[in-house]
């Protein structure tokens, strides 16, 4: 059988003008997992991230470091299938209408770094109301669309996949979810309950044969567990 691992990207720059630049702890964190992985002695046939600068940043960091490390590793390619949903398009298209429950919230967003709990609460609200369907907003991708963009990119890794091929997948906590919901079946409201726990760089992996696909192992935070230091252990 094949694997693919999942490979959520190091901590962004939340409250930042630019959210999309890792932080110096997951800088560290994905140099973590490269140390980590090389360690291992992980075969990495093929290696693949989406577009986002913190998918092919985690993906270029913890490539270098195996090969540092003198492992043979893939060149890094690219799929757009692999980014993560609109998360601020989600908020501006869906806020208004929470409002008259939360009129709070507005200023809680705009805040965000400083009301980070309270942050999280709100951000789970509009990503429920988004992935049930029941506010379309034009112009706003559905859940079921992003649903289908990560679908049909898993599908292309699974066309061009060799019997026993190792594949590491750089990418985002949502399109994480979504591989879950269609790998498992779990519903969307499960999904997200689960990838509001997956680390900044965790380790996830499924097992192939063909076009056939199963859940090996979830959201291993292993590397950072072994160099005891727990702030590298990040959600946001």
């Amino acid at each position: 059988m094949g694997s693919i691992f999942l490979i959520r990207h190091g901590q962004a720059s939340f409250g930042a003008d630019d959210y999309d630049v890792l932080s110096p702890t997951g800088i560290a964190q994905s140099e973590a997992l490269g140390d980590y992985l090389a360690r291992l002695g992980l075969r990495l046939d093929r290696c693949v991230a989406g577009t986002l600068r913190r998918q092919q940043d985690t993906g270029r960091l913890v490539l270098a470091r195996m090969q540092a490390a003198g492992t043979a590793v893939a060149a890094l390619e690219t799929d757009p299938a692999f980014n993560e949903f609109d998360a601020d398009a989600v908020i501006r298209a869906l806020l208004p209408g929470l409002l008259p429950d939360e009129p709070e919230a507005l200023q809680v967003l705009r805040n965000a770094r400083e009301h980070r709990g309270e942050f999280q609460r709100l951000f789970a609200l509009l990503v429920q109301r988004w992935h049930s369907g029941a506010h379309p907003v034009d112009g706003l991708q559905s859940w079921s669309d992003f649903v289908e963009q990560v679908h049909a990119g898993l599908q292309r890794l699974l066309q061009q996949a060799t019997q026993g091929e190792h594949i590491a997948l750089f990418t985002s906590g949502g399109t994480i979810a979504a591989l879950l919901h269609l790998i498992t079946g779990i519903t969307p409201s499960q999904a997200f309950t689960l990838n509001w726990q997956i680390i900044n760089t965790s380790l996830s992996q499924l097992k192939f044969r063909g076009c056939e696909v199963a859940l090996a192992s979830f959201n291993s935070q292993a590397h950072v567990q072994l160099l005891k230091a727990p702030e590298l252990i990040t959600y946001r």
